[in-house]
Protein backbone atom coordinates (compact mmCIF):
# COMPACT_ATOMS: atom_id res chain seq x y z
CA UNK A 1 0.00 0.00 0.00
CA UNK A 2 1.65 3.24 -0.87
CA UNK A 3 1.02 6.73 1.18
CA UNK A 4 0.30 9.54 -0.93
CA UNK A 5 0.32 13.20 -0.24
CA UNK A 6 -1.02 16.43 -1.23
CA UNK A 7 -2.61 19.69 -0.76
CA UNK A 8 -6.13 20.57 -0.94
CA UNK A 9 -7.35 24.04 -0.92
CA UNK A 10 -10.72 25.07 0.81
CA UNK A 11 -12.50 28.23 0.89
CA UNK A 12 -15.04 28.07 4.14
CA UNK A 13 -17.02 31.10 5.73
CA UNK A 14 -17.24 30.57 9.42
CA UNK A 15 -19.37 32.57 11.78
CA UNK A 16 -17.40 34.58 14.36
CA UNK A 17 -18.87 34.24 17.90
CA UNK A 18 -20.80 37.69 17.66
CA UNK A 19 -22.40 36.75 14.30
CA UNK A 20 -23.53 33.76 16.53
CA UNK A 21 -24.86 35.43 19.14
CA UNK A 22 -26.44 37.98 17.35
CA UNK A 23 -28.34 35.43 15.68
CA UNK A 24 -29.71 33.69 18.13
CA UNK A 25 -30.85 36.99 19.63
CA UNK A 26 -32.68 38.36 16.72
CA UNK A 27 -35.16 35.12 16.90
CA UNK A 28 -35.75 35.91 20.26
CA UNK A 29 -39.14 37.42 21.30
CA UNK A 30 -39.30 39.94 23.81
CA UNK A 31 -40.44 37.54 27.07
CA UNK A 32 -37.46 34.90 26.01
CA UNK A 33 -35.03 37.92 25.37
CA UNK A 34 -34.87 39.30 28.84
CA UNK A 35 -34.12 36.08 30.20
CA UNK A 36 -31.43 35.67 27.63
CA UNK A 37 -30.53 38.64 29.42
CA UNK A 38 -30.98 37.86 33.13
CA UNK A 39 -28.94 34.64 32.19
CA UNK A 40 -26.09 36.84 30.38
CA UNK A 41 -26.04 39.25 33.44
CA UNK A 42 -25.53 36.38 35.86
CA UNK A 43 -22.78 34.48 34.24
CA UNK A 44 -20.94 37.33 33.53
CA UNK A 45 -20.15 39.56 36.83
CA UNK A 46 -18.44 42.38 34.43
CA UNK A 47 -22.39 43.52 32.99
CA UNK A 48 -25.02 45.44 34.81
CA UNK A 49 -28.02 46.99 34.37
CA UNK A 50 -27.01 50.45 35.78
CA UNK A 51 -30.18 50.87 37.38
CA UNK A 52 -28.51 51.18 40.73
CA UNK A 53 -26.03 53.02 40.24
CA UNK A 54 -25.65 56.72 41.44
CA UNK A 55 -25.13 58.76 37.74
CA UNK A 56 -22.58 60.72 39.12
CA UNK A 57 -20.07 57.34 39.28
CA UNK A 58 -18.48 56.61 36.24
CA UNK A 59 -20.08 53.19 34.34
CA UNK A 60 -18.91 51.34 31.52
CA UNK A 61 -21.62 52.22 29.07
CA UNK A 62 -19.70 52.16 25.23
CA UNK A 63 -17.38 49.77 23.62
CA UNK A 64 -15.73 49.90 20.60
CA UNK A 65 -16.73 48.11 17.37
CA UNK A 66 -13.47 46.12 16.96
CA UNK A 67 -14.01 42.46 15.82
CA UNK A 68 -10.63 41.01 17.67
CA UNK A 69 -11.52 37.60 18.72
CA UNK A 70 -10.50 36.33 22.49
CA UNK A 71 -9.01 32.84 22.71
CA UNK A 72 -8.59 31.39 26.46
CA UNK A 73 -5.14 29.61 24.97
CA UNK A 74 -3.48 33.12 24.13
CA UNK A 75 -1.22 34.66 26.09
CA UNK A 76 -1.85 37.98 26.88
CA UNK A 77 0.49 40.34 28.65
CA UNK A 78 -1.30 42.37 31.05
CA UNK A 79 1.13 44.92 30.23
CA UNK A 80 -0.18 45.86 27.11
CA UNK A 81 -4.26 46.05 28.05
CA UNK A 82 -5.21 49.69 27.79
CA UNK A 83 -7.60 50.10 30.44
CA UNK A 84 -8.72 53.67 29.03
CA UNK A 85 -10.74 51.30 26.64
CA UNK A 86 -12.82 49.92 29.06
CA UNK A 87 -13.13 53.35 30.87
CA UNK A 88 -15.94 56.13 29.91
CA UNK A 89 -17.35 58.75 31.11
CA UNK A 90 -20.54 58.56 29.49
CA UNK A 91 -23.73 57.59 31.31
CA UNK A 92 -25.97 56.65 28.60
CA UNK A 93 -25.24 54.07 25.98
CA UNK A 94 -25.39 55.61 22.47
CA UNK A 95 -27.49 53.04 21.06
CA UNK A 96 -30.23 54.40 23.40
CA UNK A 97 -30.26 57.39 22.42
CA UNK A 98 -31.00 57.02 18.32
CA UNK A 99 -34.51 57.97 17.91
CA UNK A 100 -37.12 55.53 17.58
CA UNK A 101 -35.35 52.95 19.12
CA UNK A 102 -37.64 52.67 22.31
CA UNK A 103 -40.98 52.91 23.25
CA UNK A 104 -42.80 54.42 26.83
CA UNK A 105 -43.15 51.06 27.54
CA UNK A 106 -40.26 50.82 29.87
CA UNK A 107 -41.82 49.50 32.83
CA UNK A 108 -40.97 46.17 34.20
CA UNK A 109 -43.81 43.41 34.13
CA UNK A 110 -43.77 40.17 35.73
CA UNK A 111 -46.10 37.25 34.58
CA UNK A 112 -49.10 36.75 36.80
CA UNK A 113 -49.87 32.93 37.97
CA UNK A 114 -53.05 31.78 39.03
CA UNK A 115 -54.07 31.13 42.56
CA UNK A 116 -56.05 28.78 44.09
CA UNK A 117 -56.17 24.43 44.71
CA UNK A 118 -54.74 23.08 41.45
CA UNK A 119 -57.29 20.75 39.23
CA UNK A 120 -55.88 17.58 40.33
CA UNK A 121 -56.32 18.80 44.17
CA UNK A 122 -59.76 19.95 43.32
CA UNK A 123 -60.28 15.90 42.30
CA UNK A 124 -58.43 14.52 45.44
CA UNK A 125 -60.57 16.63 47.75
CA UNK A 126 -64.01 15.05 46.57
CA UNK A 127 -62.44 11.69 46.44
CA UNK A 128 -62.23 12.29 50.30
CA UNK A 129 -66.58 12.14 50.24
CA UNK A 130 -66.35 8.69 49.13
CA UNK A 131 -66.05 5.28 51.20
CA UNK A 132 -63.54 3.56 49.38
CA UNK A 133 -60.85 0.87 50.61
CA UNK A 134 -57.29 1.35 51.18
CA UNK A 135 -56.68 -0.14 47.56
CA UNK A 136 -59.40 1.86 45.89
CA UNK A 137 -58.38 4.63 47.53
CA UNK A 138 -54.61 4.13 46.10
CA UNK A 139 -56.50 3.28 42.39
CA UNK A 140 -58.25 6.55 42.51
CA UNK A 141 -55.68 8.81 43.36
CA UNK A 142 -53.53 7.43 40.37
CA UNK A 143 -56.28 7.66 37.96
CA UNK A 144 -57.27 11.04 39.15
CA UNK A 145 -53.04 11.96 38.81
CA UNK A 146 -53.84 10.22 35.21
CA UNK A 147 -56.19 13.17 34.16
CA UNK A 148 -54.82 15.52 32.09
CA UNK A 149 -55.45 19.54 31.38
CA UNK A 150 -58.50 18.41 29.48
CA UNK A 151 -59.98 16.48 31.49
CA UNK A 152 -59.25 13.27 29.62
CA UNK A 153 -57.56 10.15 30.79
CA UNK A 154 -55.97 8.85 27.93
CA UNK A 155 -54.67 5.47 28.62
CA UNK A 156 -56.11 2.17 28.07
CA UNK A 157 -57.15 0.33 31.21
CA UNK A 158 -54.49 -2.27 30.77
CA UNK A 159 -51.71 0.44 31.04
CA UNK A 160 -53.05 1.52 34.44
CA UNK A 161 -53.01 -1.33 35.80
CA UNK A 162 -49.48 -2.46 34.77
CA UNK A 163 -48.19 0.82 36.13
CA UNK A 164 -50.08 0.48 39.39
CA UNK A 165 -48.35 -2.81 39.72
CA UNK A 166 -44.54 -1.70 38.58
CA UNK A 167 -44.67 2.37 40.59
CA UNK A 168 -46.91 1.81 43.12
CA UNK A 169 -46.80 -2.05 44.44
CA UNK A 170 -51.22 -1.84 43.95
CA UNK A 171 -51.41 -5.46 42.34
CA UNK A 172 -54.94 -5.44 41.02
CA UNK A 173 -57.13 -5.93 37.57
CA UNK A 174 -58.77 -4.31 34.77
CA UNK A 175 -62.28 -4.90 35.94
CA UNK A 176 -61.30 -3.23 39.52
CA UNK A 177 -60.30 -0.25 38.00
CA UNK A 178 -62.97 0.40 35.98
CA UNK A 179 -64.77 -0.19 38.60
CA UNK A 180 -63.05 2.90 40.66
CA UNK A 181 -62.87 4.69 37.49
CA UNK A 182 -67.03 4.93 37.69
CA UNK A 183 -66.21 6.62 40.83
CA UNK A 184 -63.73 8.99 39.48
CA UNK A 185 -66.42 9.78 36.61
CA UNK A 186 -68.82 11.37 39.61
CA UNK A 187 -66.35 14.24 40.56
CA UNK A 188 -66.98 17.01 39.07
CA UNK A 189 -67.20 18.94 37.07
CA UNK A 190 -69.52 16.77 34.84
CA UNK A 191 -67.08 14.80 32.15
CA UNK A 192 -64.00 14.35 34.31
CA UNK A 193 -62.14 11.00 33.99
CA UNK A 194 -63.59 10.38 30.24
CA UNK A 195 -61.56 8.48 28.11
CA UNK A 196 -63.11 9.70 24.83
CA UNK A 197 -65.41 12.34 24.06
CA UNK A 198 -67.99 10.07 23.51
CA UNK A 199 -67.67 9.11 26.91
CA UNK A 200 -67.36 12.24 28.03
CA UNK A 201 -70.41 13.63 26.53
CA UNK A 202 -72.19 10.86 27.57
CA UNK A 203 -71.43 11.56 30.91
CA UNK A 204 -72.94 14.87 31.11
CA UNK A 205 -75.88 13.81 29.71
CA UNK A 206 -76.56 11.17 32.58
CA UNK A 207 -75.52 13.34 35.13
CA UNK A 208 -78.65 16.65 33.83
CA UNK A 209 -82.33 16.82 34.72
CA UNK A 210 -83.78 13.42 31.93
CA UNK A 211 -86.68 15.04 29.82
CA UNK A 212 -87.45 13.23 26.23
CA UNK A 213 -85.11 15.85 24.44
CA UNK A 214 -81.84 15.06 27.29
CA UNK A 215 -82.69 11.24 26.60
CA UNK A 216 -82.95 11.35 22.84
CA UNK A 217 -79.61 12.99 23.12
CA UNK A 218 -78.47 10.08 25.40
CA UNK A 219 -79.38 7.63 22.09
CA UNK A 220 -77.28 9.77 19.42
CA UNK A 221 -74.67 10.08 21.35
CA UNK A 222 -74.69 6.42 22.59
CA UNK A 223 -75.95 4.75 19.97
CA UNK A 224 -75.23 6.85 16.77
CA UNK A 225 -71.84 8.78 17.72
CA UNK A 226 -70.20 8.18 14.47
CA UNK A 227 -73.37 9.29 12.42
CA UNK A 228 -73.49 12.20 14.85
CA UNK A 229 -70.30 13.27 14.23
CA UNK A 230 -70.67 13.59 10.57
CA UNK A 231 -74.13 15.22 10.68
CA UNK A 232 -75.80 12.57 8.53
CA UNK A 233 -78.95 13.43 9.70
CA UNK A 234 -81.43 11.81 7.77
CA UNK A 235 -80.12 8.88 8.96
CA UNK A 236 -80.57 9.85 12.38
CA UNK A 237 -84.27 11.08 11.80
CA UNK A 238 -84.65 7.43 10.19
CA UNK A 239 -82.94 5.52 13.36
CA UNK A 240 -84.68 7.22 16.24
CA UNK A 241 -87.97 7.92 14.26
CA UNK A 242 -88.26 11.62 14.58
CA UNK A 243 -88.60 14.50 13.19
CA UNK A 244 -86.37 17.23 12.39
CA UNK A 245 -87.34 19.35 15.24
CA UNK A 246 -86.85 16.58 17.83
CA UNK A 247 -83.55 15.86 16.15
CA UNK A 248 -82.90 20.26 16.76
CA UNK A 249 -83.85 20.25 20.11
CA UNK A 250 -81.23 16.74 20.92
CA UNK A 251 -78.56 18.63 19.08
CA UNK A 252 -78.99 21.57 20.81
CA UNK A 253 -78.43 19.91 24.36
CA UNK A 254 -75.55 17.93 23.02
CA UNK A 255 -73.99 21.53 22.04
CA UNK A 256 -74.45 23.03 25.46
CA UNK A 257 -71.99 20.35 26.74
CA UNK A 258 -68.39 21.01 27.32
CA UNK A 259 -66.38 18.69 25.59
CA UNK A 260 -62.94 19.84 27.66
CA UNK A 261 -64.64 19.61 31.45
CA UNK A 262 -60.91 20.15 32.62
CA UNK A 263 -60.75 23.38 31.00
CA UNK A 264 -63.62 24.81 32.65
CA UNK A 265 -61.49 24.69 36.38
CA UNK A 266 -60.29 28.12 36.86
CA UNK A 267 -57.51 27.33 39.75
CA UNK A 268 -55.16 25.30 37.53
CA UNK A 269 -52.27 26.82 38.96
CA UNK A 270 -50.98 27.54 35.13
CA UNK A 271 -49.03 30.91 33.78
CA UNK A 272 -51.13 33.44 32.21
CA UNK A 273 -49.60 33.69 29.00
CA UNK A 274 -49.20 37.19 27.87
CA UNK A 275 -48.16 37.85 24.28
CA UNK A 276 -45.46 41.07 24.90
CA UNK A 277 -45.10 42.53 21.35
CA UNK A 278 -41.97 43.39 20.15
CA UNK A 279 -43.04 46.51 17.98
CA UNK A 280 -45.73 48.95 18.39
CA UNK A 281 -47.29 50.76 15.27
CA UNK A 282 -49.60 53.97 15.43
CA UNK A 283 -51.49 56.35 13.39
CA UNK A 284 -50.74 59.72 13.77
CA UNK A 285 -51.99 62.37 11.78
CA UNK A 286 -52.36 59.76 9.11
CA UNK A 287 -48.93 58.44 8.54
CA UNK A 288 -47.87 55.21 10.40
CA UNK A 289 -45.46 55.46 13.21
CA UNK A 290 -43.13 52.56 14.86
CA UNK A 291 -41.42 51.70 17.73
CA UNK A 292 -39.92 48.71 19.51
CA UNK A 293 -40.92 48.05 22.91
CA UNK A 294 -38.28 49.43 25.61
CA UNK A 295 -37.70 46.04 26.89
CA UNK A 296 -35.90 44.83 23.84
CA UNK A 297 -33.22 47.99 24.40
CA UNK A 298 -31.70 47.24 27.83
CA UNK A 299 -29.32 49.91 29.85
CA UNK A 300 -26.00 47.88 30.33
CA UNK A 301 -23.16 49.36 32.25
CA UNK A 302 -19.72 47.42 34.05
CA UNK A 303 -20.31 46.94 37.55
CA UNK A 304 -19.13 49.34 40.12
CA UNK A 305 -17.02 46.82 41.52
CA UNK A 306 -15.22 45.83 38.28
CA UNK A 307 -14.62 49.37 37.20
CA UNK A 308 -13.07 50.59 40.60
CA UNK A 309 -10.94 47.26 40.25
CA UNK A 310 -9.73 48.68 36.78
CA UNK A 311 -9.57 52.54 38.18
CA UNK A 312 -7.10 50.79 41.03
CA UNK A 313 -5.30 48.72 38.68
CA UNK A 314 -4.17 51.82 36.05
CA UNK A 315 -3.35 53.78 39.51
CA UNK A 316 -1.47 51.67 41.06
CA UNK A 317 2.49 52.23 40.83
CA UNK A 318 3.46 49.00 41.77
CA UNK A 319 1.59 46.20 40.13
CA UNK A 320 2.00 42.67 41.53
CA UNK A 321 1.28 39.28 40.25
CA UNK A 322 -2.38 38.60 41.65
CA UNK A 323 -2.97 42.23 39.98
CA UNK A 324 -2.08 41.14 36.98
CA UNK A 325 -3.84 37.86 36.64
CA UNK A 326 -7.18 39.45 38.10
CA UNK A 327 -6.56 42.21 35.06
CA UNK A 328 -6.50 39.05 32.69
CA UNK A 329 -9.27 37.55 33.88
CA UNK A 330 -11.04 41.00 34.20
CA UNK A 331 -10.02 41.76 30.34
CA UNK A 332 -11.93 37.93 29.25
CA UNK A 333 -15.03 39.47 30.80
CA UNK A 334 -15.20 42.87 29.68
CA UNK A 335 -14.79 41.16 26.32
CA UNK A 336 -17.70 38.80 26.45
CA UNK A 337 -19.28 42.00 27.74
CA UNK A 338 -18.28 44.17 24.44
CA UNK A 339 -19.76 41.27 22.21
CA UNK A 340 -22.80 41.18 23.92
CA UNK A 341 -23.73 44.30 24.15
CA UNK A 342 -22.78 44.51 20.17
CA UNK A 343 -24.69 41.88 19.42
CA UNK A 344 -27.93 43.47 21.52
CA UNK A 345 -27.33 46.55 19.64
CA UNK A 346 -27.48 44.93 16.47
CA UNK A 347 -30.02 43.08 17.46
CA UNK A 348 -32.52 46.25 17.95
CA UNK A 349 -30.98 47.81 14.91
CA UNK A 350 -32.18 45.12 12.50
CA UNK A 351 -35.15 44.68 14.96
CA UNK A 352 -36.40 48.29 13.72
CA UNK A 353 -35.05 47.92 10.04
CA UNK A 354 -36.83 44.83 9.14
CA UNK A 355 -40.01 45.80 11.09
CA UNK A 356 -39.88 49.60 8.82
CA UNK A 357 -39.54 47.53 5.72
CA UNK A 358 -42.73 45.67 6.15
CA UNK A 359 -44.77 48.38 7.71
CA UNK A 360 -44.16 50.34 4.41
CA UNK A 361 -44.46 47.33 2.33
CA UNK A 362 -47.96 47.43 3.71
CA UNK A 363 -48.66 50.47 4.37
CA UNK A 364 -52.27 50.09 2.59
CA UNK A 365 -53.16 47.66 5.25
CA UNK A 366 -52.09 49.29 8.52
CA UNK A 367 -53.83 52.45 7.74
CA UNK A 368 -56.92 50.63 7.20
CA UNK A 369 -56.62 47.35 8.63
CA UNK A 370 -58.76 45.56 6.04
CA UNK A 371 -56.73 42.12 4.78
CA UNK A 372 -57.31 42.68 1.62
CA UNK A 373 -55.27 45.45 1.14
CA UNK A 374 -52.37 43.14 2.61
CA UNK A 375 -50.36 43.39 -0.77
CA UNK A 376 -47.83 39.41 -1.49
CA UNK A 377 -44.75 39.86 0.21
CA UNK A 378 -42.53 36.74 0.73
CA UNK A 379 -39.34 36.69 2.46
CA UNK A 380 -37.35 37.47 -0.32
CA UNK A 381 -39.27 41.14 -0.65
CA UNK A 382 -37.84 42.30 2.40
CA UNK A 383 -34.73 40.95 2.36
CA UNK A 384 -34.23 42.90 -0.89
CA UNK A 385 -35.37 45.70 0.13
CA UNK A 386 -33.12 46.26 3.36
CA UNK A 387 -30.18 44.20 1.83
CA UNK A 388 -30.08 41.48 4.56
CA UNK A 389 -30.29 37.23 4.33
CA UNK A 390 -33.85 35.60 3.87
CA UNK A 391 -32.58 33.68 6.84
CA UNK A 392 -31.89 36.96 9.03
CA UNK A 393 -35.85 38.04 7.88
CA UNK A 394 -37.38 34.64 8.85
CA UNK A 395 -35.82 35.19 12.57
CA UNK A 396 -37.49 38.63 13.14
CA UNK A 397 -40.96 37.25 11.46
CA UNK A 398 -41.38 33.91 12.79
CA UNK A 399 -41.75 34.79 16.28
CA UNK A 400 -42.14 38.28 16.80
CA UNK A 401 -45.31 40.53 17.56
CA UNK A 402 -46.84 43.92 16.49
CA UNK A 403 -49.24 45.80 17.99
CA UNK A 404 -51.37 47.46 15.68
CA UNK A 405 -54.79 49.90 15.90
CA UNK A 406 -56.55 46.45 15.26
CA UNK A 407 -54.67 43.75 17.18
CA UNK A 408 -51.39 42.03 18.22
CA UNK A 409 -50.54 40.29 15.14
CA UNK A 410 -47.81 37.78 14.68
CA UNK A 411 -45.15 39.48 11.77
CA UNK A 412 -45.46 36.40 9.62
CA UNK A 413 -48.70 36.39 8.88
CA UNK A 414 -48.22 39.24 6.66
CA UNK A 415 -45.91 37.34 4.47
CA UNK A 416 -48.11 35.61 1.65
CA UNK A 417 -47.75 33.89 -1.99
CA UNK A 418 -49.59 35.88 -4.76
CA UNK A 419 -51.06 35.10 -7.92
CA UNK A 420 -52.94 36.69 -10.79
CA UNK A 421 -56.45 37.75 -10.69
CA UNK A 422 -58.85 37.59 -14.37
CA UNK A 423 -57.68 41.04 -14.81
CA UNK A 424 -54.35 40.22 -14.66
CA UNK A 425 -53.12 41.76 -11.54
CA UNK A 426 -51.01 40.25 -8.61
CA UNK A 427 -53.41 39.53 -5.80
CA UNK A 428 -51.86 38.02 -2.35
CA UNK A 429 -53.44 34.44 -1.72
CA UNK A 430 -54.14 36.38 2.05
CA UNK A 431 -57.03 38.50 0.15
CA UNK A 432 -58.45 35.12 -1.45
CA UNK A 433 -58.59 33.30 1.65
CA UNK A 434 -60.61 36.52 3.35
CA UNK A 435 -63.05 36.56 0.90
CA UNK A 436 -63.70 33.07 0.89
CA UNK A 437 -64.12 33.01 4.62
CA UNK A 438 -66.54 35.77 3.74
CA UNK A 439 -68.68 33.16 1.24
CA UNK A 440 -68.58 30.50 3.87
CA UNK A 441 -69.90 32.42 6.41
CA UNK A 442 -72.44 33.80 4.41
CA UNK A 443 -73.74 30.64 3.21
CA UNK A 444 -76.99 29.03 4.00
CA UNK A 445 -75.74 26.41 6.41
CA UNK A 446 -78.82 24.25 5.96
CA UNK A 447 -76.87 23.73 2.18
CA UNK A 448 -73.68 24.43 2.72
CA UNK A 449 -71.59 25.06 -0.57
CA UNK A 450 -69.31 22.66 -1.54
CA UNK A 451 -65.83 23.09 -3.14
CA UNK A 452 -66.57 22.74 -6.45
CA UNK A 453 -69.01 25.34 -5.74
CA UNK A 454 -66.75 27.67 -4.14
CA UNK A 455 -64.12 27.26 -6.43
CA UNK A 456 -67.37 29.24 -9.33
CA UNK A 457 -68.37 31.88 -6.89
CA UNK A 458 -64.48 32.87 -6.71
CA UNK A 459 -63.91 32.67 -10.42
CA UNK A 460 -67.36 35.04 -10.61
CA UNK A 461 -65.55 37.50 -8.05
CA UNK A 462 -62.46 37.56 -10.62
CA UNK A 463 -60.14 35.00 -8.57
CA UNK A 464 -59.37 31.81 -11.00
CA UNK A 465 -58.99 28.99 -8.46
CA UNK A 466 -59.15 25.26 -8.83
CA UNK A 467 -61.11 23.36 -6.50
CA UNK A 468 -58.11 21.95 -4.98
CA UNK A 469 -56.92 25.10 -4.43
CA UNK A 470 -60.26 26.09 -2.72
CA UNK A 471 -59.83 22.61 -0.35
CA UNK A 472 -56.20 24.06 0.39
CA UNK A 473 -57.23 27.19 1.75
CA UNK A 474 -60.12 25.68 3.56
CA UNK A 475 -57.59 23.54 5.38
CA UNK A 476 -55.71 26.47 5.87
CA UNK A 477 -58.46 28.30 7.60
CA UNK A 478 -59.16 25.29 9.92
CA UNK A 479 -63.08 25.06 7.73
CA UNK A 480 -64.37 21.74 7.60
CA UNK A 481 -65.88 20.59 4.44
CA UNK A 482 -69.56 20.97 3.16
CA UNK A 483 -70.95 18.16 5.38
CA UNK A 484 -69.38 18.97 8.81
CA UNK A 485 -70.76 22.59 8.45
CA UNK A 486 -74.23 21.84 7.70
CA UNK A 487 -77.13 22.44 10.25
CA UNK A 488 -80.47 21.60 10.55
Amino acid sequence: MALKQYLQFKLSQKLSPQQIQLMKLIQLPTQAFEQRLKQELEENPALDTGKENDPSDDTFDEFDNSNEDYNDNDTIDAEDINVDEYLSDDEIPDYRTQANNYSTDDDEKSIPYASGTSFTQHLINQLNTFRLTDQQEEIAHFLVGSVDESGYIRRSLSDITDDLAFTQNVYTNEEEVEDVLKIVQQLDPAGVGARNLQECLSIQLHRKEQNSDVELAIDIIDKAFEQFTKKHYKKLMQKFSINEEQLKDAIEEIERLNPKPGGSYAGNNKIIEHIVPDFAIKIIDGELELTLNGRNAPELHVSREYNNMLKGYKDAKEKSKAQKDAILFIKQKLDAAKWFIEAVRQRQQTLFVTMSAIMNYQKEYFLTGDERKLRPMILKDIADEIDMDVSTISRVANSKYVDTPYGTKLIKEFFSESMINDQGEEVSTREIKKILETVIEEENKKKPLTDDALSKILKEKGYPIARRTVAKYREQLDIPVARLRKKI
